[in-house]
């Protein structure tokens, strides 16, 4: 990160950030795309356990990862505020935490998942499925939560590319894997849908090698001695990073797990319909990352000026990264439009699966522009390590008034499962109004604090 002074040199900045970082989302994303396309190749009922799988797992993953990113506006601002002596440590106790929030992860599932797994009306099949690809995936959760630890600081340094560089190496050995254990190739048992657990799991062990080789030996990072001189693990230090993170994780658990809720309540529908909607979200989801990255960028760009008290500069980047990403969602929804039916034959050859696909993606277009105007929002509000409000706004917004109308529409209306898609919109849509309500109160705040000094 470095300062700018005109709008075109900001615009330059933000681009640079911002490319790298939608790639690596994508190329992230692009694991558990391949893993659900690859593992619907395999049967519907692998392509439903799966789904079921990734429905419990999904809102854990990001709302735990959510409290690791309070390191990327954490980090921006020492940055920007020119104190790099004290980064180090910070990502050292990062990473104590992110060993703690992974194993706390495991011991809890080992006892709950059994128990959640019966509760649900699933065919057996579907079950054992969903079962043992969580547990081949968490032998991958260690990895993974130091991984995106190092990858928040990574970028908090403005270096998206290199974290872009690691996911692009990995993607195309993820699908090597996946080739290998869902199908059973290389003298590999056929392992189908659960497969595709084994095979992230040896994924994320990868890229967290990589990322520890990276920051421990090229510069810039080597300077910062991240991997050196150890400092014991502080609960103070915990704590500063949870009163920020927190709230982070919770806001995006309440978001995702609004997802996962609907694929749960759509266990009483066939299997065909649990694998449309499961192949419809994946998809979508992946164009969610556009927003998402826009968010992030947002993140590192504003706490890197709030760092410095160029308030009115990291005024200026929220406009850029708000209109930006809705109008490259609004390009994403005609792509959706357009090409459902090739999308829809991605995930199935099932004609049935297909036809209820196609009929999902007609109301996702919607709510992804929904999403494109919250999370450049939200991504917004952490640089400036405003992330109360937006829990509050989030758990309203999706429990109180987003599922619930869902739940709602498909009981009592001819929409059914579709009424489940239409409350998301209605919650993405209440979340993003209220949030640009947060932000513009937050901006002016800032810029008369700024005027005043």
């Amino acid at each position: 990160m470095y300062e700018t002074t005109t709008l075109k040199e900001k615009l330059k900045l933000f681009n640079i950030i911002l490319i790298p970082i939608l790639i690596t989302q994508i190329s992230m994303y692009l694991m558990n795309f391949f893993d659900t396309v690859m593992s619907g190749q395999a049967g519907a009922a692998d392509l439903a356990g799966v789904a079921i799988g990734s429905s419990l797992w999904v809102p854990i993953f990001t709302g735990v990862n959510g409290v690791l990113l309070a390191i990327t506006p954490i980090i921006a601002q020492l940055t920007g505020a020119k104190s790099e002596g004290e980064i180090s440590k910070k990502i050292q106790q990062g990473i104590y935490l992110s060993i703690a929030l992974a194993l706390i992860i495991v011991v809890l599932g080992a006892f709950v998942l059994n128990p959640i797994l019966n509760s649900m009306d699933l065919e057996s099949q579907v079950r054992h499925t969903a079962k043992y690809y969580l547990i081949a995936l968490s032998t991958g959760i260690v990895p993974l939560f130091i991984f995106n630890t190092l990858r928040c600081f990574i970028d908090a340094l403005g270096q998206t590319r290199v974290s872009m560089i690691i996911i692009l190496i990995s993607l195309p050995l993820n699908i090597f894997f996946n080739y290998i254990f869902i199908f059973g190739k290389l003298g590999v048992p056929a392992f189908g849908g659960i497969g595709s657990g084994i095979a992230t799991a040896i994924t994320y062990w990868l890229v967290c090698v990589i990322a520890i080789g990276i920051i421990h030996k090229i510069q810039p990072f080597r300077s910062y001695r991240i991997l050196l001189n150890w400092v014991s693990p502080s609960l103070i230090a915990w704590w500063e990073q949870l009163t920020i993170g927190i709230p982070i994780g919770f806001a995006i658990f309440f978001e995702t797990s609004i997802f996962s809720a609907v694929t749960l309540l759509m266990s009483v529908y066939s299997t065909y319909t649990i694998a449309a909607h499961q192949a419809a979200i994946n998809f979508a989801t992946m164009l969610y990352m556009i927003p998402l990255s826009v968010g992030i960028a947002l993140t590192i760009a504003i706490g890197f000026e709030v760092g410095a008290k160029r308030y009115d500069h990291a005024r200026t980047y929220g406009y850029i990264g708000i209109s930006g990403g809705i109008f490259i969602a609004a390009f994403a929804g005609l792509v959706l439009y357009v090409f459902n039916d090739m999308v829809a034959a991605l995930y199935n050859s099932n004609p049935e699966v297909i036809k209820l696909t196609k009929q999902f993606i007609y109301y996702a277009i919607f709510f992804q522009l929904a999403d494109a105007f919250g999370a450049p929002i939200q991504g917004a509000l952490r640089g400036y390590k405003d992330v109360n409000m937006t829990l509050i706004m989030a758990f309203v917004s999706y429990w109180v008034i987003g599922l619930p109308s869902g739940w709602l529409l498909a009981n009592y209306t001819a929409l059914e499962p579709f009424g489940y898609w239409v409350g998301i919109i209605i919650g993405l849509s209440v979340g993003a109004i209220t949030l640009l309500w947060r932000l513009l109160y937050l901006q002016k705040k800032y810029v008369r604090s700024g005027e005043t000094c």
